[in-house]
């Protein structure tokens, strides 16, 4: 316990708090909420309060929060409208359509937007109806129409065996096929990649998407079941893919499947960029050329020192000032001098 970061617990059970008092308000005091889902929806708390937790602790971090507070400094600032249809437009290119990684390879690209796509889908038809914000009823004295409730208000209807019945039903049938195929395609890319296969993980890379094709097959095992086996083995499908999601739920806030909620924040730091060579940029002392914008670099000066590293140098200057380039001139200069004093060059 004493290990544990006090702002972030409590910015933690703040957040599960929330959701349990989101699910009686949206199921009105639980009228509307499914018990069968009640397994899944400790796994929800439990992964909103992991993730709050572990969120928190991250921008806490003098780099991260920085990055943080500079993005909600541009984003509001007097350019609000021009940034925030910036933001936007990255939110549908990388977020939703993947873009970011489509110059790494063509086929990697599909592999990650069929991945995210099905799990952001899933995500959208899952956790309203395990919160009980929405569920469905009969028409009274029609069993033909079904209609929706949203928070228990009426928010639509449609006929069984209509268009919209079929896709709506069947929607997480086609978030399972999605994310299998994805899932697939990256572990052909872990078995064939020799880098990959040098570096990767089963807790880090294999056990993702392990998780992943294993919540997808057993729902794609339940609507077999019921659309032709009559139910004979819902009770064993339905449990094994609930022990597989509430898995999924309590792996979110330790493993890769946090970097899902982290990616919100390039965002902000595509604003960062973006406001820093607006700003203008560093030049370098000994290439003369610009490397950096000058924002970042003296933001990484302010940084470092409160990591407690300080690159001043004995002119005024700091090391930081200089590129790359620029500093394996001035290390490759330093070994020179040591060794001119020393009077060999060599040996």
């Amino acid at each position: 316990m004493k290990t544990l970061n006090k702002i972030a617990l409590i910015k933690a059970t703040i957040a599960a708090l929330a959701v349990i008092l989101l699910v009686f308000v949206g199921s009105r005091n639980l009228q509307n909420f499914d018990a069968a889902l009640i397994a899944y929806l400790l796994g929800t708390v439990f992964a909103v309060f992991g993730i709050a937790y572990r969120y928190s602790v991250w921008l806490q971090r003098p780099p991260t929060k920085l990055y943080w507070r500079r993005s909600m400094q541009f984003l509001f600032s007097r350019d609000f409208p021009f940034y925030l249809m910036r933001s936007l437009s990255l939110f549908f290119k990388n977020i939703l359509f993947q873009r970011f990684i489509y110059h790494r390879s063509r086929t990697r690209w599909i592999g990650h937007f069929l991945l995210a796509t099905g799990c952001l889908i899933a995500f959208a038809v899952t956790i309203p109806l395990t919160l009980g914000w929405i569920h469905f009823e009969f028409k009274p004295g029609n069993d033909m129409i079904y209609f929706a409730k949203v928070f228990g208000f009426e928010a639509g209807s449609f006929e069984l065996g209509s268009l919209i019945a079929f896709m709506a039903f069947h929607a997480l049938v086609w978030c399972s096929i999605l994310v299998t195929i994805g899932a697939v395609m990256m572990m052909k890319r872990r078995l064939t990649d020799g880098g990959l296969i040098a570096t990767q993980t089963l807790e880090g890379d294999w056990l993702p998407l392990i998780l992943l094709i294993a919540i997808s097959i057993t729902g794609l095992g339940i609507t077999y079941d019921y659309t032709f086996l009559q139910g004979k083995t819902y009770q064993f499908m339905a449990v094994t893919h609930a022990v597989t999601v509430i898995l999924f739920l309590i792996w979110i806030p330790f493993g890769k499947f946090f970097h899902i909620f982290q990616r919100l924040a390039q965002l902000g730091a595509n604003l960062y960029r973006f406001e820093g060579k607006k700003r203008g940029m560093a030049i370098c002392p000994h290439t003369q050329e610009e490397f950096a914008a000058k924002l970042h670099v003296d933001d990484l000066k302010q940084v470092t020192k409160d990591l407690g590293f300080d690159f001043t140098l004995k002119n005024g200057r700091s090391h930081l000032d200089l590129s790359p380039e620029g500093k394996r001139s001035a290390l490759a200069k330093a070994h020179f001098e040591v060794r001119k004093n020393s009077g060999s060059f060599f040996g």
